[in-house]
């Protein structure tokens, strides 16, 4: 059994909640409000709870379910939790003002921000920005199993990351490093524009057909 501690309690934060507890694994809440937090915590049920505020992590994987650029500064704030943890960022980047664009520089990513911002020896993950909240709380689209893009320069924190997914009934899909995180931004910005034109509703997903 894995310890996830959850920053956000969200609708992603939700989403990827209901998945561990149904993995079998333990989740910890963690909000700027923890009413909020203790709320999520009581809907998940499990072994879901909610951490008090001020209290140490407990997890050994820790996803911000955040948006961007709000998550750079919960990864500061929360900086002395986070050594020797698998870190997942599942954040897409997208410029609020134009809606058009990512706002990362070029030639980088939300993940490869917060991978230097993390202490030294602590891994970022790249997974679940091209899954939305309402799939993941389902655990399918239209039947068919999601798929969750992973990314990452440690093996072993993409293994802990996969293995949760897998759990949880989805199906974990390795990418390759850190630096594939641009691409999975690019994918995930994709899908959400799609939405709208095509009337999907946060519903869809992105699924590889493989041989």
């Amino acid at each position: 059994m894995t310890r996830v501690t959850i920053v956000g309690a969200g609708n992603m934060g939700r989403g990827i909640g209901t998945r561990v507890v149904a993995g079998g694994h333990q989740v910890e809440i963690v909000d700027r409000d923890p009413a909020d937090a203790q709320r999520l915590a009581e809907d998940l049920g499990g072994s879901a709870a909610a951490l008090d505020p001020g209290a140490p992590f407990g997890g050994e994987v820790v996803v911000f379910a955040v948006y961007y650029p709000g998550i750079k500064d919960a990864v500061r704030q929360y900086a002395d939790q986070l050594a020797g943890k698998a870190v997942v960022d599942i954040t897409n980047p997208i410029d609020t003002q134009t809606w058009d664009r990512l706002a990362t520089p070029p030639g980088t990513s939300s993940a490869e921000e917060v991978q230097q911002l993390v202490p030294q020896g602590t891994s970022v993950v790249k997974a679940f920005n091209t899954t939305f909240a309402g799939t993941l709380v389902a655990g399918e689209v239209n039947g068919q199993q999601l798929d969750v893009l992973v990314a990452g320069d440690d093996e072993a924190a993409k293994d802990k990351v996969s293995q949760l997914a897998a759990d949880g009934g989805l199906r974990p899909i390795d990418v390759g490093p850190l630096s594939r995180a641009q691409q999975l931004e690019q994918l995930g910005f994709l899908n959400i524009s799609l939405q709208q034109p095509l009337g999907l509703n946060f519903g869809s997903a992105i699924k590889l057909v493989m041989p």
